[in-house]
Order: C-alpha cells, then structure tokens, then sequence
C-alpha cells in the first residue's frame, strides 16, 4: 500500500498570525497537526518545535522504532516546553495540541493530546478516530450538555491536555488496520468547528481535498487558523 498525501495551513479569515504547524511525511507514512497556545508567539514556539521534531525523524525505521521515535521526540519537546514556559515565568504556558498519524504495513496508528482531530473516511463513511481532550467533551461524556449544545459552548475552546502543558505528558492512541481507498483527515480546531462532519466528510471525498476544505473554511469566515492533512490510502504501483 503507498500513500497521497495534502497538507495546507492558513491563519483563518479573522487572524493575521498562524500558530498551527503541521507534518507531511509519506516517505516514512508520518503525518501530523500541532495547534499552538500559550499567546505571546509562545503557541508558534510550541507547535513549530513538534513539527522540527517530527520531521528529524529519518527513513528507513522499522512500524515499532517509528512509534518509538515519535513517542521519544514529543516527550522531548514536552519537557522542553515546561522549562522554556519555566524560564519565563510562573505562570507562563506554552504548550500545543499535538494529533499525529502512522500508517505502515496494513496498519494505522493515531497518537493525540488535546482537540486537535483526526477523522477517517472509509466505504462512504466519516467517523471521528480521536476524542477530544476538552472541557466541553468531559460536559457530555459526564451527560450534563448534549453534543448540539456543546458545539456553541461559550468555553469551547478550553483543552485539558497539551503537550507542554502538564507535568506528565499523556499521549491516548487508538490503532486499527488499513483499507485501500481510505482517506483520513487531520485538522486543527478551526476547521472542524467551522464545518459540519457531513461538510468534511464529502469533500475529503474529492481530489486535493486540502486545497478545498481550506476554502470552504475561509469561506465561511473561520476565526482561528485552519490546518488540514488528508492522506489517502491506494493501492501499490
């Protein structure tokens, strides 16, 4: 199995700065979408440090040694991020949401920290592959808001993990197997709280889908940055 893959970043309809920062490596299938905070330029600091990281990795490794690699270089840059944000002061937070896709031998793996997404397109179908670290995700898992109403939460934008953010960095990750003709979609907030499931999931459907979701986006005046991965699964040459 090989892969396509498209990546583009914009800083929104609203926003002149761009704190997202994302990876497109499928030479090694590796892909990923940081979502920077921490204000100050401290969430470009925090995403483009996961990006440097992510994107040091060499060809060549093994599935295992690349999760390893991945898993070794977030850390990394997780603790780094506490003792800069300590350099700064007490209460200095830089930190970035972090969603990265591996994909290798009939596999896929997804690794995550905060409400950076990734979705999967497969036989016509979008589902949701990771869950949000968000205040508003714990409201409805507790069942004290709906999902409707957890969409115009006036406290949406709040995660309650990042990496940088914590002492211990906690990574959740979910692995299934890979078919032919899927298409995953990894996004910063911006672009899944601007567009419906329904709305990303058609377009994914279509050639350059990037380029695409990108516009819809601005379109519809997205007020934070946007950040879109697709990857498409096809079959070997």
């Amino acid at each position: 199995m090989r892969f396509q893959s498209w990546a583009v970043s914009h800083p929104g309809a609203v926003r002149s700065h761009n704190e997202d920062s994302f990876v497109d490596r499928p030479d090694l299938g590796l892909w990923a979408v940081a979502d920077g905070a921490g204000g100050h330029d401290a969430g470009e600091v925090a995403s483009g440090m996961l990006k440097e990281a992510l994107d040091a990795i060499p060809p060549g490794l093994s599935a295992s040694e690349l999760l390893a690699q991945v898993r070794l270089k977030v850390e990394d840059v997780h603790h780094s991020l506490r003792e800069e944000a300590a350099r700064r002061g007490p209460h200095s937070v830089i930190a970035s949401t972090l969603v990265v896709l591996l994909a290798r031998d009939g596999h896929f793996a997804c690794l995550w920290a905060g409400d950076s997404r990734v979705y999967l397109l497969r036989d016509g179908t979008l589902a949701q592959v990771t869950r949000d670290h968000s205040l508003v995700q714990e409201l409805v898992d507790a069942g004290a808001i709906s999902a409707a109403e957890a969409e115009g939460h006036p406290r949406a934008n709040v995660i309650t993990r990042a990496v940088g953010a914590a002492e211990a960095l906690e990574l959740d990750k979910v692995s299934d197997r890979l078919a032919v003709g899927d298409r995953f979609l990894l996004c910063s907030d911006g672009l899944n709280k601007t567009l419906s499931d329904a709305e990303l999931g058609g377009m994914l459907a279509d050639p350059g889908p990037a380029d695409r979701l990108v516009a819809e986006a601005l379109a519809r005046r997205a007020s934070d940055n946007i950040t879109v991965v697709a990857v498409a699964a096809v079959a070997p040459a």
